[in-house]
């Protein structure tokens, strides 16, 4: 199978970002807004990778070595400068190699990971089905105009990972386990950990 390498402009953030998602941001540094512009008018993504040491302001942050390539799915130009757009999550990389540019942005050599199989959702796991669902209904938007795979167990595994209260390398793990079953059992302990039971 031929490789997918691509060179892609890095957004580090204290988030872990998964395929399939989709995810709200106010964009003000210079950096990024020129970033934005630049894939809105290539049609082009970025990439979202969770930060391991840094701040999402001034110099360029560490990243970790995963994240998701998104696309801008909407953008709105908002007061004093805010760009405000919703990205969606298409699917995993790998950097392979970066440079910061003098502006401090990152851009990396990145390998595309092909998306997980659908899996059906195995019938013990039915009531994360319904959990997730009831979440969207809280949250409303952006997650209101997603695609649902409520029997999909890879789609149901990212939407638990993203919008559970867990720490963010928890989140991370999940982002680089590759089985769809084995993360909805590893998600399942952390449940049950946050339930005290």
């Amino acid at each position: 199978m031929t490789q997918d390498i691509r060179d892609i402009p890095i957004f580090p953030l204290h988030t872990v970002f998964y395929p399939g998602g989709a995810l709200p941001l106010r964009i003000f540094e210079p950096r990024y807004l020129d970033m934005i512009g630049q894939c809105l008018r290539d049609e082009s993504g970025l990439g979202i990778c969770l930060i391991s040491e840094g701040t999402e302001t001034g110099e360029a942050a560490e990243s970790f070595e995963y994240g998701t390539f998104a696309t801008i799915s909407y953008w709105q130009q908002l007061p004093e400068g805010i760009l405000g757009i919703t990205v969606r999550g298409q699917q995993r990389f790998r950097i392979i190699s970066k440079e910061i540019t003098s502006n401090q942005l990152c851009i990396a050599q990145v390998e595309m990971l092909p998306n997980e199989k659908s899996v059906a959702l195995p019938k013990r796991f039915q009531h994360f089905a319904e959990m997730v669902e009831e979440m969207f209904i809280q949250i409303g938007h952006p997650y209101t105009t997603l695609p649902k795979h409520y029997d999909d167990a890879s789609w149901i595994g990212y939407r638990l990972a993203e919008l559970l209260p867990m720490a963010l390398v928890q989140k991370q793990h999940f982002l680089q386990m590759t089985d769809p079953i084995d993360r909805l059992e590893r998600i399942s302990i952390v449940m049950a950990e946050m339930d005290g039971s």
